[in-house]
């Protein structure tokens, strides 16, 4: 098995839990916090795109699926193009309303771009150093295992406010 099989696998792990989270889930679901400075579901999910979408398009010396999707146009979100959700406020999180469907492409199309990346990388490759801003300098393997960690960690958040919403809602 290659390194990026490994790294394959794990991208596509966050996309398939990301279709499952969001299934049966409207606006409302979508939009709910359990506590006014919560991230809500939608915001969750669109960081996750956000967060796999700008790093891959970073490394890979790209330009983004979100605006050269034409995803930043489909959300209309009053951002920056640029904005990740990283450090926005709480009412800016709220700011994120999207449908289930919405929120299910953007992340598709942002796996379906991390995937194809992946598949062009040689094992080599992924000793690349990409960040010499840290000590130590960040390889391009590690970046990747990070944006999937970040994906991860997010998706788990938003499968527990999934869950608080499902009690909230009885």
């Amino acid at each position: 098995m290659r390194s990026t099989d490994i790294l394959t696998d794990s991208f596509s792990r966050v996309g398939d839990g990301v279709g499952r989270l969001l299934d049966g889930l409207d606006e409302e679901a979508l939009a709910w916090r359990p506590d006014p400075h919560a991230n809500t579901i939608a915001w969750l999910v669109w960081h996750i795109g956000r967060g796999v979408d700008a790093q891959v398009a970073d490394v890979a010396g790209e330009g983004e699926v979100w605006t050269s999707g034409g995803w930043a146009e489909r959300f209309g979100l009053p951002f920056d193009d640029g904005a990740t959700g990283y450090g926005q406020t709480p009412e800016q999180v709220g700011q994120v309303r999207a449908s289930a469907e919405l929120l299910h492409g953007y992340v598709d199309a942002t796996q379906e771009r991390a995937l194809a990346y992946v598949a062009t990388l040689p094992d080599e490759a992924l000793d690349r150093v990409v960040d010499e801003r840290w000590d130590p300098p960040v390889t391009l393997g590690v970046r990747l295992v990070s944006v999937v960690g970040d994906a991860t960690q997010h998706l788990g958040q938003a499968s527990y406010v999934k869950g608080l919403w499902q009690r909230a809602s009885r």
